[in-house]
């Protein structure tokens, strides 16, 4: 239940009653300064819903701190305080919000990229096994001594025992591959 408020000495003595925690001076300053304090807020952060809360957490704050509240100085500008310091820690927490939520939708498609990447190589590395697999026992042999393991044609002739000019025709493309390398993109 609100008190009137009449003069200034009332609101010395509402100030006095919330200090002692009279929750009758609590709500009578709350009617005197909430509406006002809600206009100012609501002009700072553009939301009226986001507002209220703040506004809610800004007498929450009176309460908790009544005790040390100086009657001698101005109450509303202590209201007006509290108020501008829950916009601005408000404000701070979105912009940090905002700042993650970038930062994980630039992780995310960095990862997805990976991803990509690595799909990719599955993909590919799958379609060269299957067709070194489709290779002759001896090609296969020659082919993975050469491009896998990095012999030359001279070391693969000495360990498999055969001469230099096979492992060239074991490793190069099959005659109808380089015939159709050789034909003009047009045709």
């Amino acid at each position: 239940m609100s008190l009137p408020l009449k003069t200034g000495d009332d609101h010395s003595l509402l100030l006095s009653q919330l200090k002692k925690g009279d929750s009758n001076a609590f709500g009578s300053l709350y009617d005197l300064y909430s509406r006002m304090l809600l206009s100012n807020i609501i002009h700072m952060v553009k939301d009226q819903e986001v507002a209220k809360e703040l506004l809610q957490d800004l007498f929450l704050k009176v309460w908790e701190k009544r005790e040390s509240i100086d009657v001698e100085k101005s109450f509303k500008s202590f209201l007006f305080t509290i108020a501008k310091n829950k916009v601005y820690d408000y404000l701070r927490k979105v912009a940090l919000d905002k700042k993650l939520t970038r930062e994980l939708i630039a992780n995310t498609i960095e990862s997805y990229s990976h991803t990509e990447e690595l799909l990719s190589f599955k993909e590919k590395n799958a379609c060269l096994n299957q067709a070194i697999e489709a290779l002759s026992p001896q090609s296969r042999q020659v082919y993975q001594l050469s491009k896998i393991e990095g012999l030359s044609h001279k070391e693969i002739s000495e360990r498999l025992g055969i001469s230099v000019s096979t492992c060239l025709l074991y490793t190069s493309p099959s005659p109808r591959d380089s015939t159709l390398s050789r034909m003009p993109a047009s045709a």
